[in-house]
């Protein structure tokens, strides 16, 4: 059976790795400064090891964005995943408002009440954004930094605090719309082969969640990332930088530039992927991680 809190709509998932990590999602009621009402942030504990790992997610995205990335982390190490506040299967409530310094928060009080120990902090693209600012407040949290097609250079949209209500609400919308009708259309065709129904189906479900819209809109005004850049240099944590060298997504010169800025750092081109390697090749980006944990 599939937690309660999820939409019905992951009763349609046919893949084994999505089943099986739907399946594995808990919330857990995390106390914050947000708001007087704990939290339930949904999360996903599995393995074992000396030092655990965090997995966050990219934009209006879940932790299911690991669904077969989790598996080979977990065989080796304790590695956990969670729903960044405003996204995922996590709760959204109506007296928070949803940017990246409550993002920031909500995920040191999900660590300090969860984890307790210093962490392997994976962030892909949005997620990366959040790890380095994450890291850059709380050094204390984390032992290593690993960067997958990060945003930070690029990838962040500075222009939302500029637009009117109208052009938000519209752009959200076409969001939505653009994977229902995807879905809608591709099965309708028969242009959906299995794995990218998967994919579609999975990228889909957390904007069934209550809130999504109004957290999407809120992370919008907020304008995103923008102000990462100064931040960047300062990281001193020992960081492994992974990059699709087809990323279609960012493009590959921000890669160079974490490299350049992050003075403990290594670069690692990930030959023939794309802006998502731990859905395309979950067994070599969990290879090169667990390579640097133990480096």
């Amino acid at each position: 059976m599939f937690p309660d809190f999820l939409p019905q709509e992951v009763y349609f998932l046919r893949n084994r790795d999505s089943i099986s990590i739907a399946r594995s999602i808990q919330r857990h009621p995390i106390l914050t400064n947000l708001s007087q009402k704990a939290i339930a942030t949904a999360c996903i504990e599995s393995g074992t090891g000396d030092l655990p790992i965090l997995l966050l997610h990219g934009f209006d995205s879940s932790l299911l964005e690991f669904r077969r990335l989790i598996p080979e982390l977990a065989a080796k190490q304790e590695t956990w995943a969670v729903d960044l506040l405003g996204s995922g299967f996590t709760e959204r409530s109506l007296d928070i408002s949803y940017n990246p310094n409550t993002i920031k928060e909500h995920l040191y009080c999900f660590w300090r009440t969860l984890i307790k120990r210093p962490v392997i902090l994976v962030g892909a693209s949005m997620g990366g954004a959040a790890a380095i600012d994450f890291t850059y407040t709380h050094p204390e949290a984390v032992a290593k930094l690993v960067l997958i097609n990060s945003v930070g250079y690029s990838g962040s949209f500075p222009i939302g605090q500029l637009l009117p209500d109208p052009i938000i609400e519209f752009g959200v919308e076409f969001w939505r719309q653009r994977r229902i009708q995807g879905l809608f259309w591709g099965k309708s065709l028969g242009l959906l082969d299995f794995q990218t129904e998967d994919v579609i189906r999975c990228a889909a479900l957390p904007s069934l969640m209550p809130g999504w819209d109004r957290a999407i809109k809120d992370f919008t005004r907020s304008g995103g990332y923008y102000h990462l850049r100064e931040r960047i240099p300062r990281i001193d944590k020992p960081t492994l930088i992974l990059w699709g060298e087809r990323d279609d997504v960012l493009g590959t010169k921000a890669a160079y530039q974490f490299k350049n800025a992050i003075a403990n750092s290594q670069l690692v081109w990930l030959s023939g992927l794309g802006h998502s390697p731990q859905g395309e090749q979950p067994e070599l980006v969990a290879m090169q991680i667990l390579k640097f944990i133990n480096g």
